[in-house]
């Protein structure tokens, strides 16, 4: 298994957060049932999704908990020519307040808007865990990786990416800013960092969610605070 292409294949987890969920149709038994669903990662790294209990894909679910989610890169002019996974996993319905509670902390930063959802409408928490992945980067490079290392080493940690996200949302406008405008992207006035990782960060912009790099990858909450200032600083 190529480190690169686990470390790619990562990569396109982190800056994607929507991909194609198929799960076994009840209504055409044999079928493959596609639908859109928005995810962020665990701090597993693993796709956790909010999904409605009268929704189809929810249904096939519960009678058969095999799945799969295509992920390809956004805005692609070749989409032979780009990356593109297929995360071949089991879905699991979170039950335990305590999971849940902390799925929903993490989920509503990225999507805010599905606190609604959550709260009047039949909708779940449900994470993918993955089983075998298919990872394509581009033409020719067709890697199949087993369980790759994914984890969030700042997810859930005192100290660790919660304190870290509201120190630069309260304090550090101008900075995060700067990343936007540095990125080339729209919005610098509502820009909010929703997640940090080991390689880089989620910036929530409107309701597009964009992953910056760090120049090098971080393995403490010390290395995170000099990647950020020298990005500030660049």
């Amino acid at each position: 298994m190529s480190a690169e292409a686990v470390k790619n294949a990562r990569l396109l987890l982190l800056k994607e957060y929507r991909g194609v969920l198929s799960t076994h149709s009840l209504a055409m038994p044999g079928f493959p049932f596609g639908s859109v669903v928005p995810y962020c990662l665990n701090q597993d790294g693993w796709p956790l999704i909010l999904i409605s209990r009268i929704a189809q894909h929810t249904r096939n679910l519960k009678a058969d908990p095999r799945c799969s989610l295509l992920v390809s890169e956004r805005d692609a002019a070749d989409v032979q020519l780009n990356g593109r996974l297929t995360l071949m996993a089991e879905a699991r319905q979170l039950a335990d307040p305590q999971s849940v509670a902390s799925a929903a902390e993490r989920y509503y930063r990225y999507f805010p808007e599905s606190r609604d959802y959550h709260r009047v409408h039949d909708f779940d928490f449900w994470v993918l865990h993955p089983l075998r992945w298919r990872f394509i980067g581009g033409f020719g490079a067709i890697h199949w990786l087993e369980q790759a290392a994914l984890a969030n080493p700042f997810a859930g940690a005192e100290g660790g990416e919660g304190a870290m996200l509201e120190h630069m949302n309260d304090d550090h406008a101008a900075a995060i800013a700067h990343y936007v405008e540095q990125a080339g992207l729209p919005g610098t006035d509502d820009a909010r960092m929703v997640g940090i990782d080991a390689e880089g960060f989620h910036l929530r912009i409107g309701q597009a969610i964009h992953w910056l790099p760090f120049p090098s990858a971080c393995s403490t909450a010390m290395d995170v605070r000099q990647a950020l200032v020298a990005m500030a600083r660049s």
